[in-house]
């Protein structure tokens, strides 16, 4: 809006300024006048690729977020965990997970896109604080894990023999459990005698899953290589070791585990470093955005002496 100082009752020529300080108006005895006013500081092509850099990154991952946000509400509405007989365990659903995610995601990278083309330091300040703590965080956790390394496996373990326990009654723990043994062809934890610790694969149970082990982890799952065969597994327990090792995987997932990530550190390593570095070099050029606009508005506040070149 324009602030005018100036009176057209008083006869004498004033000067008014406009925010932002590109014009002001002079008033005389006949008609007003905008003046044009040079800045003192003009935005460079670097500027203008940082905002835009900026802008488009933050829009990339805000998308990222709305996908992973819908992903987790389509898992929870498709298991129907809003209905009332299964709204009280909603808290423990692995896909609150990404839901949980994929908001604070979307509501960060949101921030800091309209942040950069609005040219909002307050909405800056918040998104760079907010990566700064992210950052801080991957390395106090990386840090943790290698100091704790040696407790790994027995939080694995433990993750994993209460995953099997809930095997029958939670489907996204089975789907994971189902995964890991066939993509690693493991049975268990250590081993397939781990299975008993599940009430329905216990020896002592009297359905017919009992003393078995899943589908999973059968060397040949496939019937005649065409159909899946449930039931592959059934006495599995029961065999010794010999016997067994045609039939399923004798080798529990811990150790597939281990083996896999020894196997893959490499690609580990340069994806957490990239990963890494696109939150720093985010941070930064988020910085410098910021201090762009700070040292145009702050060098601008005044505006420049007029010139006499006036459109009328």
């Amino acid at each position: 809006m324009m602030k005018k100082s100036c009176s057209s009752q008083q006869p004498e020529a004033k000067l008014c300024m406009v925010s932002p300080p590109e014009l002001t108006c002079s008033a005389d005895n006949n008609s007003p006048v905008f003046t044009r006013v040079r800045p003192l500081y003009r935005y460079t092509f670097v500027d203008y690729f940082l905002k835009y850099f900026l802008f488009l990154c933050n829009l990339t991952f805000t998308i990222l977020g709305l996908v992973v946000l819908g992903l987790g509400m389509w898992g929870l509405i498709s298991k129907e965990s809003f209905a009332q007989e299964q709204i009280g365990s909603i808290g423990t659903d692995p896909m609150l997970i990404l839901v949980s995610l994929g908001f604070v995601l979307t509501l960060l990278c949101l921030s800091g896109c309209v942040g950069a083309l609005r040219e909002n330091c307050s909405l800056l300040k918040l998104f760079s604080a907010a990566v700064l703590m992210l950052i801080t965080a991957q390395v106090l956790a990386a840090i943790l894990a290698y100091s704790l390394q040696d407790q790994v496996g027995g939080y694995l373990r433990s993750g994993m023999l209460s995953a099997m326990v809930r095997y029958q009654d939670d489907l996204d723990l089975r789907f994971i459990v189902d995964e890991i043994q066939s993509n690693l062809q493991c049975c268990g934890a250590e081993n397939y005698l781990d299975w008993e610790v599940n009430i329905y694969y216990n020896c002592s149970s009297p359905g017919v899953l009992a003393c078995g082990v899943p589908a999973t982890c059968c060397v040949d799952p496939l019937e005649n290589g065409t159909v899946w065969n449930s039931q592959c597994g059934v006495g599995a327990q029961q065999l010794d070791e010999f016997t067994a090792q045609s039939v399923i995987f004798l080798g529990g997932c811990l150790g597939g585990i281990s083996r896999w990530i020894e196997q893959h550190e490499g690609l580990i390593g340069t994806v957490a470093v990239v990963v890494l570095g696109v939150q720093i070099l985010t941070l930064t050029c988020n910085v410098m955005n910021m201090l762009c606009v700070d040292i145009y508005y702050v060098l601008n506040a005044f505006g420049s002496p007029p010139n006499k070149e006036h459109d009328i």
